[in-house]
Order: C-alpha cells, then sequence, then structure tokens
C-alpha cells in the first residue's frame, strides 16, 4: 500500500469527505484526490496536519514499505531543496532590485543634473523613491523571515544607503549650483533607519499574526 492509498484509508476510517477534508486543510478537493491516487504528494506540514485530523499516528500514516518510505523521504528532501533554492533565488532578486533601484537613481541624476530642476528630481528621489523602496524591502524581509535573526541589519545596511544616496546628489546640485562640496547629511541616517524599521516591524507582525491563525486552525 502506497502514501496515497493510506491517506485515503485514514480518512474513510474518520469518517470524512474529500470536501470536509480539503476544506479543514485548506486545500481543494483535487488536491486531496491527487494525494490519494498518487498524483502528487503532499509535503511533510499536510501529512502532519493530516495525521491530527484523521486521529492516526504519523508512523502510521508512513509505516509502510521500506521502498515507499525512502521514495516518500526523497520527495521531502527534494521538495526541502527546491524550497531553500526559490528562498535563496528570492533573496538574491530582492537584494539585486534594491541596490539596482539605488543606483539607478543615484546615476540618473547626471541626466538631469543640467535640467531646469535638479533640486526638485534630488526631492523626489529622497523623500519618495528611496523612503518607499526600503519600506517595501524591509517588509519583505520581515514578513518572509530572511536572513533569520541577522535581518534586523537590514535596517542598518538601508539607512546607511539611504543617507549615502542623498549626500551624493546633494553634493552633485552644491557643485553645480556653488561648486562646492559638503559632508553627507547624517541627519538623514536615523530617518532612514525609522522607515527601514518601521518596514521590518510591519513584516514581522504580519508573519505572526499569520503564523498563530494556522496555528489555530
Amino acid at each position: 500500500m502506497d502514501i496515497g492509498s493510506m491517506l485515503k484509508t485514514a480518512r474513510s476510517e474518520a469518517g470524512m469527505t474529500q470536501e470536509k477534508a480539503a476544506e479543514a486543510l485548506g486545500v481543494s478537493r483535487q488536491t486531496i484526490s491527487n494525494w490519494e491516487t498518487g498524483k502528487t504528494y503532499p509535503d511533510i506540514f499536510s501529512v502532519i496536519r493530516m495525521s491530527d485530523l484523521y486521529s492516526v499516528s504519523l508512523d502510521h500514516l508512513l509505516k509502510e514499505e521500506t521502498s515507499m518510505k525512502e521514495s516518500y523521504a526523497e520527495y521531502l528532501k527534494q521538495s526541502t531543496d527546491t524550497v531553500a533554492s526559490k528562498d535563496r533565488l528570492s533573496k538574491i532578486i530582492l537584494v539585486c532590485a534594491v541596490f539596482g533601484i539605488w543606483a539607478v537613481s543615484v546615476m540618473l541624476f547626471w541626466l538631469v543634473k543640467n535640467g531646469t530642476d535638479p533640486v526638485g528630481y534630488t526631492m523626489m528621489i529622497t523623500w519618495t523613491v528611496l523612503p518607499v523602496m526600503f519600506f517595501g524591502a524591509s517588509y519583505i524581509i520581515g514578513v518572509r523571515d530572511y536572513f533569520g535573526r541577522w535581518k534586523w541589519l537590514s535596517a542598518l545596511v538601508f539607512s546607511l544607503m539611504y543617507t549615502v544616496s542623498g549626500s551624493i546628489t546633494s553634493i552633485m546640485v552644491d557643485n553645480i549650483l556653488y561648486r562646492s562640496v559638503i559632508w553627507p547629511d547624517f541627519t538623514k541616517l536615523p530617518i532612514g533607519l525609522f522607515i527601514s524599521l518601521a518596514g521590518l516591524a510591519a513584516g514581522c507582525f504580519v508573519r505572526y499574526r499569520r503564523t498563530q491563525q494556522e496555528r489555530s486552525e
């Protein structure tokens, strides 16, 4: 008997239809059917939830021939590796997007520095584009728990980027208008830190609420 048959037997013995099981597990009836017919495998978290739902031990659901166990274990390993790979890719995309937008925002200044309103461009970047980007990136890091306990360091990195970006464009403006050079404006450091921490806190809060909701279901 394979894992699909075991799941079907456990559900039937629990007196549940596929529709009721699907509703309790938060999946579609077709997903339940695919699991039971062996078209797809449930992930380990779904197996644990079905174990509780059907009132059978996890060992009972997986207690079968060695070949089946090894096959399912290999599937779980592949699933875990796939998730980890996607997670790494998402982190890389996020980091590249943040640094890319930051760099482009600063470099584009060279295209408009001879325009009629270089100061207006600087204000737009400093007080609109970058704050929104840093808040959004921090929120994603918080809600997806990227980088684990080190995620809070991203707030410091973003605040430094915010400070430097503002200083670069300010220096450019001063060079254009007054032919002078100024030191970085470190008053923007706490502003950038606040924006990034706010995004992280919002993301962590949403993640916490989702976790609590999943546990209560």
